[in-house]
């Protein structure tokens, strides 16, 4: 296991490069500002509010919660957390390829809308694609 999470954080330090040099495009949300708004560590608060201002290619704005919470009430029926539905609901009303996450429940999801990934098997399906 501290492999994977070894992996995974190296994983996802490249991908906010790639965010960073325009590569990949940030979708963030209202979902995402709550919950980071909660991170008791002002200082990684702080750096993540950052990062999300000065990288976001699209938000899905709080005018869009009343249909994000429709959808997300269909992915909590297969036993996602209402909070983790509404970020996965978020991404698919953005129209979000990919949904990166390191947690296990909610990897288990399936859904038609975006593929739910960890960092490395993004990492793994995007050198893939470059090929």
């Amino acid at each position: 296991m501290r492999l994977r999470i070894h992996l995974d954080t190296e994983a996802k330090l490249h991908i906010q490069g790639m965010i960073k040099s325009g590569e990949l495009e940030l979708v963030t949300s209202f979902m995402l500002e709550y919950e980071n708004s909660k991170n008791r560590f002002s200082h990684k608060r702080q750096a993540i509010a950052d990062f999300m201002e000065a990288n976001e290619s699209y938000y899905v704005g709080i005018e869009k919660e009343t249909e994000a919470k429709t959808l997300a009430r269909h992915i909590m029926e297969h036993g996602i957390k209402s909070a983790d539905a509404l970020h996965v609901a978020c991404a698919a009303l953005a129209g979000s390829d990919y949904f990166i996450t390191t947690d296990d429940r909610l990897l288990k999801y399936q859904s038609k809308d975006v593929q739910i990934v960890t960092p490395g098997e993004f990492i793994r399906r995007w050198e893939a694609a470059d090929e």
